[in-house]
Formats: C-alpha cells, sequence, structure tokens
C-alpha cells in the first residue's frame, strides 16, 4: 500500500485523470495513483501508460511504484521537479503527445525549460540501452581490481552507475565521481544489492545523494526519485522486488 507521504488516487478510467490533473496540476504535491493490471476494469480502467501519457501532458511525471493488491498496482506521480532529467524515452512521449496535439501549457512548459538549460539534450537512456561514458570505462580498465568487479556486475548494479554519472555535467563532477566509483569497484563492491557481492555502505545505510550545481557529487543516492524519469515498466508488473531480508530492491526485470 502507499506510503502516507502522498494521498491515493482511484478514478474510473484515462479522461478521469486528465480532468483531475486539469483541475488539480498547479495546486497538488502528488498522488499515490491506482493502476489497473491487464484487463481490469474494476476499480479503474487506467494503465500506466494511459496514465504517464496524460501526466506528461501536464508537466507531471512518475516515480516508484508498488503492488496494491492482486488487480492492481500504484504509483507515484508528482509535478515535475525544476531541475528534473528527462529520459529518451518520455522525451519520444511528450512528441507523439504534441503531435498530437494533447500537450497542455503546463508540459510544454516544462519542455522548454528543459531545451534552454540542456537537460533535454542530457536525456538518459532505459537499462537495455544505455552506455556507460568512455572516460568511466577507460577509468575502470586502468584499475585491475575494479575491472575484475566490474565485469562481474549485473545490468542493475551497471545502470546504478549509468544514473549517477549521467547528471554530472561538469569535468570536475565527471572526474570525483568516477574516482569515487573506481574505488568502490577495487573494493569488490557494488551500489545495489546482487548475489555474491558486497553493497556499498552508502547504499546498505540508505544515505541521501544528490549532484550540485557545480557536479559535486555527495555521499549516498545521486538523483532523487522525483529528479528523473521512471525506468520502463509494465502495467501488469511490480518495479520493486523484496529480497530475503524484507527490503524492496530495483527490479530490472521486463524492462527495455
Amino acid at each position: 500500500m502507499p506510503a502516507p507521504d502522498l494521498p491515493a488516487l482511484t478514478l474510473p478510467n484515462a479522461p478521469s485523470w486528465r480532468h483531475w490533473l486539469s483541475q488539480n496540476t498547479t495546486t497538488s504535491k502528488g498522488v499515490w495513483l491506482t493502476i489497473a493490471n491487464k484487463n481490469i476494469t474494476v476499480p479503474t480502467s487506467l494503465t500506466y501508460l494511459e496514465a504517464l501519457d496524460e501526466a506528461l501532458c501536464y508537466g507531471w511525471i512518475d516515480s516508484r511504484g508498488r503492488k496494491r493488491d492482486d488487480t492492481t498496482h500504484t504509483y507515484r506521480f508528482t509535478p515535475r521537479a525544476t531541475k528534473g532529467m528527462w529520459s529518451k524515452r518520455n522525451i519520444g512521449f511528450v512528441e507523439r503527445l504534441i503531435a498530437e496535439g494533447r500537450m497542455q501549457p503546463a508540459g510544454l512548459a516544462t519542455i522548454e525549460a528543459a531545451k534552454a538549460d540542456g537537460r533535454w539534450d542530457a536525456a538518459y537512456s532505459g537499462p537495455a540501452s544505455a552506455e556507460l561514458p568512455k572516460y568511466f570505462l577507460d577509468a575502470v580498465e586502468k584499475d585491475v581490481q575494479a575491472k575484475a568487479t566490474w565485469e562481474r556486475l549485473n545490468r542493475g548494479n551497471r545502470y546504478a552507475v549509468y544514473m549517477r554519472l549521467v547528471g554530472l555535467r561538469t569535468e570536475k563532477g565527471r572526474e570525483r565521481a568516477t574516482r569515487g566509483f573506481v574505488e568502490i569497484l577495487g573494493r569488490g563492491e557494488g551500489l545495489v544489492p546482487q548475489k555474491g557481492l558486497k553493497t556499498y555502505e552508502g547504499t546498505r545505510k540508505g544515505a541521501k545523494r544528490k549532484v550540485g550545481g557545480d557536479g559535486e557529487v555527495v555521499e549516498g543516492k545521486v538523483v532523487e526519485d522525483e529528479q528523473v524519469d521512471a525506468a520502463e515498466k509494465p502495467n501488469d508488473s511490480e518495479v520493486a522486488r523484496t529480497t530475503r531480508s524484507g527490503r524492496q530492491a530495483p527490479s530490472y526485470t521486463g524492462q527495455g
């Protein structure tokens, strides 16, 4: 069930979600929206992709999602953060929505802002197509221990590194982040849990991580949920898996 940070919202269909956004997009901080699994119509027929389309039209974006019950999931939808990063996938979506004449002024404003400050051109790829920058791979190649760990990493761990590098805009920030990740790999650690691999202490402690205006990396998690587009996820699948210890870990199955 949703965390209590935002109210839960169940609407019957896509048109009702669009109407709700038209009335609340400038006043609401966000909602946990009920999404139907495949072939479900009660209590809602709203699918994930329908919900995302309408959200993008009004400058909103999804982030976390989880199972609600046997027939529905719930996703966290919020207004896009001022410096929120864009995914290449969602850029493709809004280009289609513009062509269809569906984009609203609030959504168009987020696009213009992203184009103006460079976030549009710096859009990131999904897990299946993400490519690590050459400067990072060259640094890993020079460190025997780091290279050995890198070759063991699964796609989830590699994508975690990618997402922590993609938002860095200065040479200083990229160099500092690369040094830090090479050190982590050199200790035989990954950023997210992986069988047979130690997990980086900053990840295990749940520390926050952010990228400052000058590209400085601070310990913890690089990008907040509200600052990135969620990765591709089917409307009838969970986006997180529960480990044996009971914690929620990212699921990268079925994506791409």
